[in-house]
């Protein structure tokens, strides 16, 4: 039993755990090329596109963010079954995942939501507006990002440090989640085999 709850965590771990750093990563660049004036002419589809691929993002860390969840679930009954929730790499490794959940969960989502909102015009939504057809939601999403960068695009404003910022945080959510994997594989003091 011990190695299928041990097999199903670490699946769960590249499955659910691995898209969020991979998104959340592409996240601040993606947003930085979003904010940039849309060219002219034919390729003003090009902005749409931009803040279509910056909502895809969000909106896989916030999809994979729950699905994570199954990560310490599955973690908590490995330990059990192997007699090790109380060795100090574990108690490590929890301390270091809920730091990180915290990260993800204050920090980076609420700063992504924010700036698809700032790229988004008033009201509008890539995936609200094309329920009038593609034509009319790449018009209504082309008019918000025709707004220049750092101005109020429906009720948030979004500059170019805001990306900046979020990088950071995100980059400390991915370090975290590397430090617990290294103590996952290494575990240091465990009696258990390494």
């Amino acid at each position: 039993m011990t190695k299928f709850l041990l097999a199903v965590h670490v699946l769960a771990a590249i499955v659910a755990v691995g898209p969020v750093t991979v998104a959340a990563s592409m996240f601040p660049p993606a947003a930085r090329r979003a904010l940039d004036p849309p060219p002219d002419g034919p390729r003003a589809a090009d902005a749409v596109a931009r803040v279509a691929t910056v909502e895809l993002l969000h909106r896989i860390c916030r999809v994979y963010a729950v699905v994570g969840v199954v990560v310490p679930v599955f973690g908590f009954a490995t330990a059990k079954n192997m007699g090790v929730l109380g060795d100090a790499w574990l108690i490590a490794s929890i301390v270091l995942t809920a730091l990180a959940a915290a990260v993800l969960v204050v920090l980076v989502l609420p700063r992504q939501e924010a700036v698809v909102r700032g790229l988004l015009p008033e009201g509008a939504g890539v995936t609200a507006a094309a329920g009038d057809g593609p034509a009319a939601g790449a018009t209504g999403v082309t008019a918000g990002v025709a707004a220049a960068a750092a101005t109020v695009r429906g009720a948030v404003t979004v500059t170019r440090r805001d990306t900046v910022r979020l990088a950071m945080f995100t980059g400390v959510f991915n370090l975290l989640w590397a430090a617990v994997t290294v103590l996952m594989i290494v575990r240091p003091g465990s009696t258990t085999g390494a």
